[in-house]
């Protein structure tokens, strides 16, 4: 396998289209190839602008890709001994708002905030709001940067505004793949992290070996085995939300893909190919990014799909924007949280897969794992998966959508939406907002076949 790895390699790093079906995107979407050796000649200039900021907290608004890059950077920092500290011992603090919960914004501190507004076209709905509120709270543009695509219409607002910097991101490089971009290197500048160091690390990957991995999971997906467990170590499990969204929006289209499922425990089954992940500190991750992005991009050739379009993402945002434009929102039925359990027992086939998709506040990570492994064990130890929404509308949403019809999902939403928030400039306040993401993806959901049941809770131990 390795020199058929090799040789795919070599037409990955020369842009080769014909590795992919016709009317691929590739063309404008191959610019992480060269995304960390552009940062690395970069570093000492962000590093150097880091240095400028006063605020001891940054507040990343972004969805999607923009977003769980720096997440996972967060979230690992203080795994290891990896980082070189911009202010002696006390590095700043990344907050990433990739929600609408009212709950969660409400919450954002702003009083000795740097606010990062991340956003590939400048246009999507989440980070716009979430800019919106921001500056309702602090209308001073030298706390404020922007990463987005040239020319966006958040480029242009940042110029108007006097933002204190907007870096410009290369467009050929999409939103799931731009974590060694500007859009994961700003934030990783102002906490502390080496920029140079990381993409040197991501540069020094064995990238011969990705390719082979990339193969292997494609191979493994068309053998049946299409539910990729990866399994990290705790203090990594972060890496989990970052992984599972490229592989989920990169394969899961023309009916087929990989499912998927970080975990932290050995997991095994029928239908897994189990992936054993064993960084030994945070600047590992750098390599990870590296290596995850090369083997998605080849699994991609292997199972004859574009991994660079996602043509199920938007149908959920037509949806929700639909509904915001007929309000009241409509009233879906609902199924108690004790008979969620049952539902999906008479539901479950061999060969599914479950997510779980809490349209909760942030904060319940710990529930929410709790709670996937119960309904594992309920299942005999189906593969399971959970997360926020609408975080993944803009990223696993697509394997949901465009993936193998496998899927069995369980939408919980929250009884009560509180306090208000408002959203400036619109006629509707994030808790509508939220509650309409859930609606629309509902829609989408079940235009495309999916088993779904909705669930309204106070409390994720309600189900259990």
């Amino acid at each position: 396998m390795s020199d058929d790895a090799r040789a795919l390699l070599s037409r990955l790093e020369a842009h080769d289209r014909g590795l992919w079906p016709a009317n691929n995107v590739s063309p404008t979407r191959l610019g992480w190839l060269e995304a960390p050796r552009r940062m690395e000649a970069e570093a000492a200039d962000l590093l150097e602008w880091a240095r400028t900021v006063e605020q001891r907290t940054v507040v990343l608004l972004g969805m999607g890709g923009s977003s769980l890059g720096p997440a996972v950077l967060e979230a690992t920092r203080d795994a290891g001994v990896a980082t070189s500290q911009i202010h002696g011992d006390a590095p700043r603090r990344l907050v990433v708002c990739d929600t609408t919960h009212p709950v969660t914004v409400s919450s954002l501190d702003f009083s000795d905030a740097f606010v990062l507004v991340s956003s590939k076209s400048g246009t999507t709905l989440e980070p716009n709001a979430l800019l919106a509120h921001a500056w309702s709270r602090l209308p001073d543009p030298s706390r404020y940067a922007a990463v987005t695509d040239h020319g966006t219409p958040l480029a242009k607002l940042a110029a108007e505004r006097g933002f204190a910097r907007c870096f410009e991101n290369p467009p050929d490089i999409g939103g799931r793949y731009s974590v060694l971009s500007y859009f994961g290197m700003v934030p990783a500048a102002l906490i502390g992290y080496d920029v140079a160091e990381l993409c040197s690390r991501a540069l020094s990957s064995d990238l011969v070996e990705a390719a082979a991995l990339g193969m292997t999971m494609g191979e493994e997906a068309r053998a049946g085995r299409d539910k990729l467990t990866v399994e990290l170590p705790d203090a990594y499990a972060a890496f989990g939300l970052w992984v599972e969204q490229l592989i989920a929006e990169s394969t899961g289209k023309q009916g087929t893909g990989c499912v998927p499922v970080p975990t932290t425990s050995p997991e095994a089954g029928a239908d897994r190919h189990v992936v054993q992940l064993h960084p030994r500190g945070p600047a590992d991750l750098a390599q990870q990014f590296y290596r995850w992005e090369v083997a998605v991009a080849l699994c991609g050739h292997v199972l004859g799909i574009d991994p660079f379009d996602e043509p199920d993402v938007a149908e959920s945002k037509r949806n929700t924007n639909d509904v915001l434009g007929h309000l009241p929102l409509p009233e879906l039925e609902s199924r108690e949280p004790s008979e969620v359990l049952a539902w999906l027992g008479e539901t479950f086939r061999s060969g599914d897969y479950v997510s779980l998709q809490a349209y909760l506040p942030f904060g319940h990570d710990a529930q929410l794992e709790t709670l996937r492994r119960a309904v594992r064990d309920h299942l005999g130890g189906a593969p399971v998966t959970a997360g926020y929404g609408p975080r993944f509308l803009h990223s696993t949403g697509q394997l949901h959508k465009g993936g193998p019809d496998s899927l069995v999902a369980v939408q919980i939403v929250s009884r009560t939406y509180e306090p208000e928030v408002p959203v400036p400039g619109k006629p509707y306040d994030f808790a509508t907002l939220i509650a309409a993401q859930s609606v629309g993806d509902h829609r989408s959901l079940l235009a495309h076949g999916r088993r779904v049941t909705r669930v309204a809770l106070d409390d994720l131990a309600e189900i259990a």
